[in-house]
């Protein structure tokens, strides 16, 4: 068993525009194999990652501080302290944190530390894949890229 606390690590700074955040991988700073979790804060008018999913990872996310809302499977639905949210690896766990109030959020985001994955964020038509570590594994990938989502070639070559 290894244990870490959050004072003892840093921030790691995240902007892209209205994709702004602080984030403090959890699991990385221990032993974990098979399970992440990081701390967000998420200040007002930004959101997290583009809004996307997993095709080999779970993922949940529970709320520490401040109350704003999460976009599920397409839909907008409102977060508050307490809340747990699971996402399953598949079209219907497509989601994004949205902060459109006037305090930061805190939260926990969880998931499952599966690897090969293919991450597909549907709203900017790309898809992500990973090979040899996860989604935030801390681990040398074998293999990852990001390609349009229309890509497409044949098999074989003509």
């Amino acid at each position: 068993m290894s244990k870490t606390n959050e004072a003892d690590l840093d921030w790691k700074d995240y902007d892209e525009g209205e994709n702004a955040f602080r984030r403090k991988e959890l699991a990385n700073a221990t032993d974990a194999e098979k399970l992440g979790c990081s701390l967000y804060e998420l200040d007002p008018g930004k959101r997290s990652w583009p809004y996307h999913y997993h095709t080999a990872n779970e993922e949940g996310l529970y709320v520490l501080s401040g109350s704003r809302m999460v976009r599920l499977d397409g839909e907008e639905r409102p977060l508050e302290v307490g809340d747990y949210v699971a996402m399953p690896a598949d079209e219907s766990g497509g989601h994004q944190v949205v902060n459109d109030g006037d305090e930061t959020l805190r939260y926990l985001a969880m998931s499952t530390m599966e690897e090969p994955d293919v991450t597909i964020y549907p709203e900017i038509e790309k898809f992500g894949v990973y090979a040899g570590s996860p989604p935030g594994g801390r681990d040398e990938r074998t293999f990852e890229g990001y390609f349009p989502i229309d890509a497409d070639v044949e098999y074989w070559d003509d």
